[in-house]
C-alpha cells in the first residue's frame, strides 16, 4: 500500500467519533486505506448483490453480526443501514466503531444528515498527490503527471494510462451515472463530458454547453451536479466581495483527476501532451487539485476560490484565511516573465497589503525566489510551500 497523507487525520478522528465516513472517487484508494488503518475490523463489501440483499431484508440481523463494528464499503448502496447504525452508536458510546466508505457524496450526505448528524466525521480521499507519489518512489515529469493522473493502480500495475482511463470511464462513470440519471442516449452524455474536459478552467456556460451537446441548460446543470457528486468534476466558485468592480459570478470547472481529463481530451502520449493547446489548462487543473487535496487531507474545507471581474482582471486561485486572501497564479511555462505577476500585483493593490501580505506564482521553472511580496515556486513544491500557509 502507498502511504496516504489522510491516514493521520483518519486515525485521529476515529478516536473521537463512533463512525468515520471516508468518501471519494472510485479506485482512489479508500478501501485500501481503511483496511490498512483498521486491519482488525471485519470488512463488508456492499457492492456484492447478495450482501446488499441481506442488509436490506434484515438490517438489524445483519448488523448484529458485527458487535464490535465493521468496515462497510460503498454504504450508499444500502443507505437504510444508517438509521440502524444510529441506534447502535447511541446505545454504545464506543469510539472507532464503524468505518464507512462511499463514492457518491449526494446520496451519502442526505442519508447522513438524516441519520448520523453529529455522530460521524466526514473525510474525502482523492487520487494521489505529488507528495504521495514521491513518497511511493515515483517522480514523473510534468507531462507524465498530466497524462497519468493520480489513481494508485496506474502506478502500482504500471498501466497504460489511456487504456486504464478508457476502462475506468466505461466501467464506472458510464455505468454508475447511467443508473443515477437514466441517460437514454449514451453518445450524447459522452459528448457532454468530453466538452466539459475541453472547458477546464473556464467559466461554466450552461447555455453554451447545452447548445454544443444538444440538450437544455437545465439538463447541463443537472449533469454537472451529478458529476460533481460522483467526484468526477470540481466546481471552483468565485470570491464575492464589494471591491468596487463588477464581479464575475459563474463558477469554473475542473476535473477531480487530471489524467481522466487528458484521456477525455484524446491525449494519448507525451508528444501529444507537449503540444496540446489545452496543456496550460491541465497544469492549472493539476495545481487546483494539489491545493484541494492539501486541505482535505487535513480534514478541512478547501476554502479555495478564484477572482475575476468584468474588466478582465483575474487570479487563478484565492485562499481565504480569516480576513486575509492569498492569491495564487499558475503558469505552465518553465521561463519566468515579469508579466506573470501583474494579476497578483493588481489584486494586492485592490485589497491592500494588510489583507494580502503574500502571493504565489506556481510555474514549471526551477528558479525559486521572492520578488517583493510574491514567491515563485516550482509546481512540485506547491502543496508543501503553500500548504504550510493554507
Amino acid at each position: 500500500m502507498y502511504k496516504r497523507t489522510l491516514e493521520i487525520e483518519l486515525k485521529s478522528l476515529a478516536k473521537s467519533y463512533p463512525v468515520v465516513t471516508v468518501m471519494g472517487p472510485r479506485q482512489s484508494g479508500r478501501t485500501t486505506l481503511v483496511r490498512h488503518v483498521f486491519p482488525e475490523k471485519p470488512y463488508v463489501n456492499l457492492e456484492a448483490l447478495d450482501v446488499q440483499e441481506m442488509a436490506q431484508l434484515d438490517p438489524r440481523g445483519f448488523l448484529e453480526r458485527y458487535p464490535e463494528g465493521a468496515i462497510l464499503d460503498e454504504i450508499q448502496r444500502v443507505p437504510g443501514l444508517l438509521s440502524y447504525i444510529q441506534l447502535i452508536v447511541d446505545e454504545n458510546p464506543s469510539k472507532e466503531l464503524f468505518i464507512l466508505t462511499g463514492s457518491h457524496q449526494l446520496e451519502l450526505h442526505q442519508a447522513i444528515t438524516q441519520s448520523l448528524a453529529g455522530r460521524t466525521a466526514l473525510l474525502q480521499l482523492f487520487p494521489m498527490s505529488l507528495d504521495e507519489l514521491k513518497d511511493a518512489g515515483f517522480q514523473p515529469s510534468l507531462d507524465e503527471l498530466l497524462l497519468n493522473g493520480g489513481y494508485p493502480r496506474i502506478y502500482k500495475d504500471a498501466l497504460d494510462p489511456t487504456k486504464a482511463y478508457r476502462n475506468y470511464f466505461q466501467t464506472y462513470v458510464e455505468r454508475d451515472l447511467r443508473q443515477l440519471i437514466h441517460i437514454k442516449d449514451l453518445s450524447q452524455f459522452q459528448r457532454f463530458i468530453r466538452i466539459c474536459a475541453g472547458r477546464i478552467g473556464q467559466l461554466i456556460n450552461l447555455e453554451g454547453i447545452g447548445n454544443d451537446v444538444g440538450i437544455s441548460s437545465h439538463t447541463v446543470k443537472e449533469w454537472i451536479s451529478i458529476l460533481e457528486a460522483s467526484f468526477i468534476l470540481i466546481r471552483l466558485t468565485p470570491y464575492f466581495e464589494n471591491f468596487g468592480k463588477r464581479m464575475i459570478k459563474s463558477p469554473k470547472l475542473y476535473f477531480a483527476d487530471v489524467g481522466l481529463a487528458s484521456y477525455l481530451l484524446g491525449i494519448e502520449n507525451l508528444a501529444q501532451m507537449e503540444r496540446d493547446p489545452l496543456r496550460g489548462h491541465l497544469v492549472e487543473n493539476l495545481l487546483v487539485l494539489e491545493l484541494y487535496k492539501a486541505r482535505l487531507n487535513q480534514g478541512l474545507d478547501p476554502q479555495l476560490y478564484f477572482f475575476r471581474d468584468t474588466h478582465g482582471h483575474e487570479v487563478d486561485l484565492l485562499f481565504q484565511s480569516g480576513h486575509q486572501l492569498i492569491p495564487i497564479e499558475v503558469k505552465a511555462s518553465k521561463t519566468f516573465h515579469s508579466d506573470f505577476l501583474k494579476n497578483l500585483s493588481y489584486f494586492q493593490q485592490l485589497i491592500g497589503e494588510k489583507r494580502c501580505p503574500i502571493g504565489y506564482l506556481v510555474y514549471a521553472g526551477t528558479e525559486e525566489q521572492k520578488i517583493g511580496a510574491f514567491e515563485l515556486i516550482h509546481y512540485s513544491q506547491a502543496a508543501q510551500r503553500i500548504g504550510s500557509v493554507l
